[in-house]
């Protein structure tokens, strides 16, 4: 076994009972770090920790070295200091947890911070727990942000090792050289292990990147439950999506400067979504939008008047 990972032994849960050739549970990843615009990914994972019978999650079936991968200066963990002393330090934490769904079902659950170094000791030491635990299919979930508008449905981007895991067609056409990441990353070194893995990238408005987005989370669990066949109950993070639409909607209705970038997103949404609909078809190049500096500065504008708000 790696040295990068300590796996649970004795899981009775996921040892196929009679049936040694029943197909293994699913793995979820979300990672902090690089892919969690609108704080999508960590909403989702704190939503399906939050509705287990202990409201801490599932029992810890594999913990990873955390210090073997994580820049301690990049990122320094909080503690107190209280009068004279110092307390309430807490190590950051990558695990798998055993999860299940709203049926009973049960998964894996893989959170914590993305590692920083040793990328390839990571891939080699999930690979460990995807083959102890027979897992038949890694997926990954991430958010980015885009020129997309609050005020419209949640749009991904699916991808995966094989063609045939796509839950459907990406509107994207040709090669975008793109950051890699760890997950990323590991989700090609499974595919060329022979392991099945796809995952989602939700579209997450850029004025509103920086906050909590729940209605990206809901998007990704949606989609999750429809190539997994896993349930769960979402009211409660639909219902906070709703109430957090309704704030942005009422910060941008006191801004006719942003409300005015906000329809040119619409107009360019619309005409994405119909093309994505006609087929493999170019944005329509006749939308009259606001240009790239006007959009940056507005997003400026209107980011700086969140903060005032939420100090207000």
């Amino acid at each position: 076994m790696s040295e990068h990972v300590h796996i649970v032994d004795d899981v009775p849960e996921l040892d196929g009972g009679a049936d040694p050739a029943a197909p293994g549970p699913v793995l979820l990843v979300a990672l902090d770090g690089f892919l969690d615009a609108g704080n999508a990914g960590r909403i989702a994972v704190d939503h399906l920790l939050g509705i287990q019978p202990d409201e801490q999650g599932g029992k810890v079936v594999a913990s990873f070295e955390i210090d073997a991968f994580y820049d301690y200066r990049a990122r320094r963990p909080a503690m107190a200091f209280v009068e004279d002393h110092y307390e309430g330090y807490v190590a950051p934490r990558l695990v798998a947890r055993l999860q299940t769904d709203a049926g009973g079902t049960p998964y894996l659950l893989m959170h914590g911070p993305e590692p920083d170094t040793h990328w390839e000791a990571f891939a080699r030491a999930v690979r460990e727990v995807v083959e102890h635990f027979r897992v038949r299919l890694v997926v990954f979930m991430g958010a980015v942000p885009m020129a997309v508008p609050h005020s419209r449905p949640v749009m991904v981007t699916n991808h995966a090792t094989r063609s045939e895991l796509l839950m459907s067609r990406n509107v994207w056409r040709g090669v975008i050289r793109i950051p890699a990441s760890a997950m990323s990353m590991l989700e090609q070194r499974l595919g060329e292990w022979g392991h099945d893995a796809t995952g989602f990238v939700a579209h997450v408005p850029h004025y509103v990147a920086q906050g909590d987005y729940p209605a990206a989370a809901v998007k990704l669990l949606e989609c999750l439950e429809v190539v997994t066949g896993l349930q769960w109950q979402l009211e409660e993070l639909q219902t906070a999506a709703v109430v957090r639409s309704g704030e942005i909607a009422q910060q941008v209705a006191e801004s006719p400067e942003v409300g005015e970038v906000v329809a040119g997103l619409e107009q360019q949404y619309d005409a994405f979504a119909r093309a994505a609909e006609e087929g493999p078809l170019p944005l329509a190049e006749e939308q009259e939008l606001p240009t790239a500096e006007e959009l940056g500065a507005e997003f400026e504008r209107f980011l700086a008047s969140q903060a005032e708000s939420e100090d207000d």
